[in-house]
């Protein structure tokens, strides 16, 4: 039985204000954004950056938060999306062509990608050293009270290791590494999504979760929003699904959904939240 709240956050998307007030409702910030959620812990499943205004200034406020928050006896912490690796791929290699073998077809790189994937210059122009050097340092999963964080909805982290510490290892060895290929193969693995759903879904989220550990698979990554066929505007809860071994978090901020601040262990409170989360695959 755990002995402090634990909360997660999915896809911000740029929308630092949007995320601050989330927060601020949850009782784990103050109107001047301090942490106020004494020894809560609060983990970030990447996607901070791309498709909004403020992608960095979102990383700094969990960034100030993760300073703040053991002086209550609290924890921030974020794992790495899979537009971190974007973001980071264009600051480090550009235009530069990708491999074809790597690649899968000529003319991929790192600058078209980000491009069209709401990828924003203020961004780039705002990232500095420190900025790299905190965001390679972050994990791309972690067991948390008994709980699977991962960013991506997909079995690709399993090509990584056996064990939660070998993913890690392996992608931060990679990231700080200046292998393009390598680079590009971590921004492919983790675009892959919906490994969940469908009949073959509970066996899939098993699988993750016997390797690598855990009860629950918790993700960001796709939007809650495609998989039940509803408008983002629409959503006020997670999607608990898969036999109830994965629950999506990522409730579509960037096309106006709420951001979500999900308490852990989560499960649907009265029929309106049953009705969202129901398996609609």
């Amino acid at each position: 039985m755990k002995d402090h709240p634990t909360f997660v956050v999915g896809d911000v998307h740029g929308h630092r204000d949007e995320l601050a007030e989330a927060l601020q409702d949850a009782g784990l910030v103050d109107d001047n954004d301090n942490w106020t959620g004494a020894d809560a812990h609060l983990w970030f499943l990447g996607d901070f950056v791309d498709r909004g205004p403020d992608g960095v200034g979102a990383i700094d406020l969990v960034r100030s938060l993760q300073r703040q928050a053991p002086e209550a006896g609290g924890f921030v912490d974020s794992l790495l999306g899979n537009h971190e690796i974007l973001l980071l791929g264009m600051h480090r290699y550009g235009d530069t062509l990708v491999p074809v073998d790597a690649a899968g077809g000529p003319g991929r790189s790192f600058e078209r990608s980000w491009a069209v994937n709401g990828g924003q210059p203020s961004d780039q122009k705002a990232l500095t050293d420190e900025h790299v050097e905190w965001l390679t340092s972050r994990r791309v999963a972690a067991v948390v009270a008994d709980h699977l964080l991962v960013h991506s909805d997909t079995l690709e982290y399993l090509d990584w290791g056996d064990t939660v510490e070998e993913v890690n290892d392996a992608v931060r060895a990679i990231l700080t590494g200046d292998d393009l290929g390598q680079w590009w193969d971590v921004w492919r693995r983790m675009t892959t999504r919906f490994a969940f759903r469908g009949p073959e879904g509970v066996e899939a989220a098993n699988e993750l979760l016997q390797q690598l550990g855990g009860e629950r698979v918790v993700h960001g990554h796709s939007v809650i929003a495609d998989q039940v066929g509803v408008h983002p505007v629409e959503l006020d809860a997670p999607h608990l699904y898969a036999g109830g071994k994965a629950l999506g978090i990522d409730a579509g901020l960037f096309a106006g959904g709420p951001c979500l601040v999900v308490e852990l262990p989560y499960e649907p409170t009265d029929e309106t939240d049953a009705d969202t989360v129901s398996e609609r695959d």
